[in-house]
């Protein structure tokens, strides 16, 4: 059986990181592999690395398992290279959303469009190409594995500045499959999806009933008509007024619309991630003690990662329902040097994206005003450019004031100053 060494950078997050673990050790498909965790926090990366040990232990997953501080130490010799990495997440993310609605901009999550999406480019792209930088010099022909948001963004700064292959994986696909499920009143495990467009910003081009291959689209369309009204306000909008359903959610796809924050503008609930990250520590910490069983930690999370590893690893030409790619011409109306999420096929010779040709216009018109900022976002974050990051807040459609995007830039300039460096 092949093996390959496989380097987990961000492993110290108990959420991604469970998820992570969740897959490599439900698999035997790794047997023999080695799995290296690398986190710049030594109390959560050794929390983590207990974990796994554990569970490498429990399932028989057979995964030699090392962590180190210093990921110039853990990248000789990687076949891949896994990321989740997020820069002051909940400080920074809370300002993000805040200060815009501070001068009068309404948005809806500040994280992957508008002001928010820019300055998660700003401060994320300098460390990112750090690590790529390393990988050219230390392990150049692995494949890099990015979780971190803005995926749009990260995929495109590595298609265009760097020879490292690498795929965005995002479960958005799988939330709006779901939702269009629960409309329809169907198991979502009998629904089938087809879909294209940018992160947080697919459509699906087909729904289908997953054993005969049926048009799901006319079922959808009859029993949207009578559902909820105030289940998905925004995408049904959309999908009424545009004849495709949008992925992943009204809060993600309200980002990059000057009217989104007409479903919502809440925010990201912090409180509740809080919460959340409190009962799982806790819940990690029994387990590590004995204290627990390891409830449903052995059981796979739904995100494709480790799909996508042993798809390469052992030549399965493994389908991956959705993968963040340079585009180069997998959607045909959207720029080729923009990242574009489409399905991808994975096999020894690595990731191919599947061509969709063309979106509809005024699908492809929204998902293009996207691209030109995400492109011009990235080049800002690669020079340290402010002048640069004005004029992407410019072009953003979720800005209504000039003068508003001036003092956003500036007070969030300030604040991400740190962060923010040339790379070119």
């Amino acid at each position: 059986m092949n093996t390959t060494k496989i380097v987990f950078i961000g492993a110290g997050s108990m959420s991604f990181g469970l998820s992570m673990f969740r897959d490599l050790f439900s698999t035997q498909e790794l047997k023999g592999s080695e799995l290296v965790l690398v986190d710049i926090d030594p109390e959560y990366l050794e929390r983590m690395y207990r974990l796994a040990l554990l569970m490498n232990e429990r399932s028989g997953a057979g995964l030699r398992i090392s962590r180190t501080l210093n990921r110039r130490e853990a990248l000789p010799g990687a076949g891949f290279v896994v990321n989740s990495i997020a820069l002051e997440r909940t400080r920074l993310w809370k300002l993000d959303f805040e200060i815009p609605k501070k001068y009068g901009v309404r948005h809806t999550l500040g994280e992957n469009g508008g002001p928010g999406g820019l300055f998660f480019t700003l401060r994320t792209i300098p460390i990112i190409m750090d690590i790529i930088r390393d990988m050219e010099e230390l392990c150049p022909n692995a494949l890099f594995i990015n979780f971190s948001n803005p995926e749009s963004r990260i995929i495109y700064a590595l298609g265009k500045y760097s020879r490292i292959q690498a795929i965005g994986l995002c479960h958005g696909v799988f939330m709006g499959r779901d939702d269009v499920a629960r409309i329809m009143g169907l198991p979502a495990e009998e629904v089938d999806v087809w879909a294209a467009g940018l992160n947080h910003f697919q459509w699906f081009l087909q729904i289908r009933r997953r054993q005969t291959g049926e048009d799901l689209y006319p079922l959808l369309r009859e029993k949207e008509k009578t559902f909820d009204p105030a289940f998905m306000p925004l995408s049904r909008r959309l999908f009424r007024a545009f004849g495709l359903y949008p992925s992943c959610s009204d809060d993600h796809i309200g980002e990059y619309l000057a009217y989104g924050w007409e479903a919502g503008e809440e925010g990201y609930d912090f409180d509740d991630d809080e919460r959340y990250r409190v009962w799982l520590k806790t819940t990690i910490d029994g387990v590590l003690s004995g204290a627990e069983p390891p409830a449903d930690f052995f059981q796979p999370s739904g995100e494709r990662g480790v799909a996508v590893i042993t798809g390469i690893l052992h030549n399965q030409k493994r389908w991956i329902e959705s993968g963040v790619v340079y585009n180069r011409g997998a959607i045909h109306n959207l720029p080729e040097d923009c990242a574009v999420e489409v399905p991808v096929v994975v096999d020894a010779h690595g990731v191919h994206p599947c061509t969709v040709g063309n979106l509809p216009a005024g699908i492809a018109a929204l998902c293009s005003v996207q691209a030109h900022i995400q492109q011009l976002s990235v080049e800002a974050a690669m020079r340290g450019s402010k002048e640069l990051a004005l004029q992407a807040l410019l072009i953003d459609p979720v800005i209504h004031s000039a003068k508003a995007a001036e003092q956003i830039l500036d007070e969030l300039w300030q604040i991400n100053r740190p962060y923010i460096r040339a790379v070119l």
